[in-house]
């Protein structure tokens, strides 16, 4: 059908005015001449601040997203004192961790738990007297069996799942997506009970030295948390150098307590004493009891599977690495934590309000001495630093989940240097919280310890039964035996602690874990619908092009940002779509989806490797405007509107930075196309 002639008046090809002659790549050619007649040169022009990698395609620097005046060069700089530099995307490879620094990020909460563990089964024996005691030695034995279980069991883990298998992985694609989301509803529990119960007992280590800092446990406690969420907003790799020392030093300053202790013990120089008890009035020796003192002791498991999340943080070959630092991790806390009870039996130690046991056995082989203090120093460093192993796993589990729907998307979010900012500041909000809501008091937090980690361990080792049975491997028939031994440990000490602990505390826990669940849910239902709503799979046709359009930042391809083209062919002619890309893997795959759903429309693909969004969008936009400074420069801002007001809070606001960000620029125009949601 042949256009009237209002709608030829409307073609911008027709119009007086000619259309801005721009540049997408942002390469120009300035032609100069000379001093004498006929004399020219070309003068090719390109942007500093984005550079041309191939046509079409353009790379942001650094300097982008650093202010030069004013209020944002001073958080700006007070942000990279505290934090450091940001890391390009591609320093990813270069911020993982060898053997050693491993042990230290990820080990620091098992081997840490050395220091309370043993004081954990002493205060429930205790009731019973002289005739309780001698029971810690055999419970403490036990529970390091059950580590070795766990621990090869959890080895076999590793190399099934080299790219992290974590209990929420292993439980979803073998026992089902709400299995995986008990699991993870678990760990998340352990993870900040872990800072709190770590942060609690570093504390508890310091007021015993110094017992007039009792009463400021709690403002202590609140200090320390707030210092290990700055480290390990640092990265992954800095933390682990920052933490290596006090690992270390712990470990050497306790195996010289157990060998010298030893030492003496077998030479003679300290004598078996009776431990004094200020009541007489003793409970018999049950079953009950002497199981309520196993579930206590089982704290020394928590942070087990701490490696198996984590997997993919080390260096290649990934599993192998894994598979080693784990085995080091359960040979070192059995050590410890056999030893350490040993000792406190050999010495008569029995746990008091003002001192833990730990530094009474410390006391005891080294004298009130430097060595001493050098040794509590130590103790105070592991406990308060093995809440870096939650601050590590709570993080990524939280990516995962988010990945997968179940948690809102701001928690794939990577800061400056390349860690999970959001979960790192979530963690330590949440147990600064139980500090206060607890007082700071490490016993008072126990009992909520444990249940998580072993409702963990047997949805894990149950989910790797499932995976050999399936697959059958070659030697499938032993990894599963092993797997299946690991299940049925773990869950019969699962419904010990559950009935033991249940009314001290645990029912908060179990409480807790199907909220969370229901709450994944409801997250995953909603993220369900937006993609129902915006996939362009429900089109039964191309939506046809109208005449009209200017600039269109593409995030993905959806009803939402074809819809937006369609209305930015109304106002110009010829479209041009940006799209901001984080990851150069991901190019190839979006021009060709950009293929077959961009009905021609011109593509620019602009890379973020500092993963900014907004920066480099309007440097783009300005470096474009700048050659036409005259001309208008629209923007059509593609906007999804959930159905209910409370739905706003799992999205990101782009949309509306950019227009804060644009709203006073001159010949700009913004243009939100918005697309409500139904449900």
């Amino acid at each position: 059908m042949a256009q009237s002639d209002s709608e030829k008046k409307q073609d911008p090809a027709e119009r007086d005015e000619p259309e801005p002659i721009i540049h997408p790549d942002l390469t120009t050619r300035e032609v100069h001449r000379g001093a004498h007649q006929g004399d020219k040169y070309v003068r090719v022009v390109r942007s500093d601040a984005l550079r041309r990698v191939a046509p079409g395609y353009l790379r942001a620097s650094e300097q982008i997203s650093r202010p030069t005046r004013g209020v944002g060069l001073l958080y700006r700089q007070l942000k990279v004192w505290l934090v450091g530099k940001p890391l390009p995307t591609i320093a990813e490879k270069d911020e993982r961790l060898n053997k050693l620094r491993a042990l230290a990020v990820f080990s620091s909460d098992a081997i840490s738990s050395s220091a309370y563990a043993t004081e954990e089964i002493l205060l429930v024996l205790v009731a019973a007297g002289l005739l309780g005691l001698p029971y810690a030695l055999p419970i403490a034995f036990g529970i390091a069996i059950l580590l070795a279980i766990v621990s090869f069991s959890y080895r076999q883990t590793v190399h099934a799942y080299p790219h992290g298998g974590g209990s929420y992985t292993v439980s979803k694609e073998n026992l089902g997506t709400q299995a995986g989301l008990i699991a993870a509803s678990a760990l998340l529990i352990d993870y900040v009970l872990t800072v709190a119960v770590s942060i609690a007992a570093g504390t508890a280590a310091i007021t015993s030295a110094m017992p007039s800092l009792f009463a400021y446990r709690v403002e202590i406690s609140i200090f320390f948390i707030a210092i290990i969420t700055l480290i390990n907003l640092r990265g992954i790799r800095e933390s682990g150098t920052i933490f290596a020392l006090p690992t270390y030093l712990f470990i050497f300053m306790l195996a010289g307590v157990i060998v010298l202790g030893a030492t003496r013990i077998f030479t003679g120089q300290v004598v078996h004493v009776e431990p004094h008890f200020e009541h007489t009035t003793f409970e018999p020796i049950t079953l009950f009891l002497i199981l309520h003192a196993f579930a206590a002791g089982s704290v020394a498991m928590s942070g087990t599977e701490a490696i198996a999340n984590g997997v993919p943080a080390f260096k290649e070959p990934e599993s192998k690495n894994a598979a080693a630092t784990l085995i080091w991790m359960s040979s070192i806390l059995g050590v410890f934590f056999v030893g350490v009870t040993w000792l406190a039996n050999q010495f008569g130690i029995v746990p008091s309000e003002t001192e833990t046991v730990i530094s009474q056995v410390g006391r005891t082989v080294f004298g009130p001495g430097a060595v001493y203090g050098i040794f509590q120093v130590a103790t105070m460093m592991i406990l308060v630093l093995a809440a870096n192993t939650s601050f590590n796993g709570f993080p990524r589990l939280f990516s995962v989940l988010a990945r997968d729907g179940f948690a809102p998307h701001q928690f794939l979010f990577r800061g400056d240097r390349l860690a999970f900012s959001y979960g790192i500041i979530v963690l330590g909000a949440l147990a600064a919280v139980l500090i206060v809501v607890f007082g700071g008091s490490t016993h008072a937090l126990i009992p909520l310890y444990a249940v998580g980690v072993f409702l963990s361990f047997t949805l894990s080792q149950s989910g790797m039964v499932l995976h050999w049975w399936r697959l059958r491997e070659p030697g499938w028939q032993r990894s599963m035996t092993i797997n299946a031994a690991g299940a049925l440990a773990t869950g019969i000490v699962l419904l010990v602690v559950g009935t033991v602990k249940f009314q001290l505390g645990a029912w908060m826990v179990v409480l807790l874990i199907p909220i969370l669940v229901a709450l994944f849910n409801l997250v995953h239902l909603h993220y369900r619908h937006v993609a129902d709503q915006l996939s362009v799979m429900r089109l039964v046709k191309k939506i046809a092009t109208p005449r009209q359009i200017v600039i269109v930042p593409i995030g993905e391809v959806n009803m939402v940002t074809l819809r937006a083209l369609a209305f930015a062919r109304s106002i110009a002619k010829e479209p041009l779509a940006v799209h901001i890309t984080y990851d150069a893997n991901d190019v190839e795959e979006f021009r060709a989806r950009w293929k077959e759903w961009g009905n021609g429309t011109q593509l620019v693909l602009l890379e973020s490797p500092y993963r900014s969004f907004t920066e480099p969008l309007l440097a783009y936009i300005d470096a474009l405007h700048h050659q036409d400074p005259d001309a208008y420069l629209t923007l059509v801002l593609p906007e999804f509107l959930p159905a209910h007001w409370w739905e706003h809070l799992l999205h990101n606001q782009t949309a509306l930075r950019l227009k804060a960000s644009l709203l006073f620029r001159r010949n700009t125009v913004v243009v939100s196309v918005p697309y409500h949601l139904e449900r």
